[in-house]
């Protein structure tokens, strides 16, 4: 008895091999797979960003606070956070991926002297999309 006629099951057919509707079938079930873990990634990614720009908008209105602290009066500009050392840099925004797309909020003016510039008040990203819980991101507080 040789090898060949060994390893063959009983009632099995002779030629070995994949019908066409077994590879279809394992194709298909790879596909849906890996269509699945691309949406997770996707979720993960964009999920990440999210988490990023909420920390990075606490730390810039922590910033904002704090020299409303020291100075009575809310800075001129972001940049006015950076050149007086409340803040390294301006972090970038995870979705615009730039530090100049950052939106402000002006404070109310103080007082009776109201074309005095007030300051910001508030920061808030440039991105017009919406995180994944359907929230606008550019409106997050």
């Amino acid at each position: 008895m040789n090898i060949a006629t060994r390893s063959r099951l009983p009632g099995k057919r002779g030629d070995e091999g994949w019908t066409l509707i077994e590879l279809l079938i394992v194709i298909s079930i790879i596909m849906i797979l890996a269509s699945m873990a691309m949406v997770e990634y996707r979720n993960s990614v964009t999920a990440a960003k999210e988490a990023t720009l909420r920390s990075q908008l606490f730390i810039m209105r922590d910033a904002i606070d704090q020299y409303y602290a020291d100075k009575a009066k809310y800075p001129e500009s972001l940049q006015t956070l950076v050149s007086e050392s409340y803040l390294r840099a301006l972090p970038r925004d995870p979705f615009t991926t730039s530090s100049d797309t950052w939106q402000t909020v002006a404070a109310e003016p103080e007082g009776t002297n109201v074309t005095a510039s007030a300051g910001i008040f508030d920061v808030k990203s440039g991105y017009d999309g919406n995180a994944l819980d359907g929230s606008r991101i550019a409106d997050w507080f």
